[in-house]
């Protein structure tokens, strides 16, 4: 099981990369633990300036953006 953490303060954009990493999972069937991070002193433990990030088993692998669909498929390939 993979450990993703959407890092972001709630907006928009963190929501939908939220709900993308969460469809592409499933579709993938692959198991994930998925957590919000909306803590900005969480958040900058990660050193990422630019939200939303994605983190996955401690690794920081987004920053900034909604990610393409393609790349989240990578992170689960």
């Amino acid at each position: 099981m993979k450990n993703v953490k959407v890092l972001g303060p709630g907006c928009a954009n963190c929501k939908a990369t939220h709900k993308l990493v969460e469809e592409v999972a499933r579709a993938k069937g692959v198991e994930i633990a998925l957590e919000k991070v909306e803590d900005i002193a969480q958040i900058m433990t990660y050193g990422i300036l630019s939200t939303p990030g994605v983190v996955i088993d401690g690794q920081v692998v987004h920053a900034g953006g909604i990610p393409d669909r393609k790349k989240v498929e990578g992170w689960f390939a």
